[in-house]
């Protein structure tokens, strides 16, 4: 595999656009964000789990969950992090 496959190069996205962010449970996400690239995880709707800066929840795009990621996450150990 090469970075010319799309799933490659948008993980390579995530890791330059967000790896440098400070903190461990940001790190995290970074790595779960670009595992759910890597295993073909849907582009689904989610709401957020903490309010804005207004109190008020909201709508976003995210990456849900593939079979192949449910499995790579089995063991019920996987931190999912937090976005930053």
């Amino acid at each position: 595999m090469s970075d010319e496959d799309p799933r490659i190069a948008q993980a390579l996205k995530i890791a330059y656009e967000f790896g440098t962010t400070d903190g461990d449970h940001h790190k995290m996400w970074v790595i779960d964000q670009m595992v759910r690239v890597l295993t073909d995880c849907p582009v689904v709707e989610r709401t957020s789990r903490f309010p804005d800066v207004n109190g008020n929840t909201y709508t976003y795009q995210g990456l849900g969950e593939s079979e192949a990621y449910r499995r790579f996450t089995a063991d019920g150990e996987w931190d999912e992090g937090i976005a930053p």
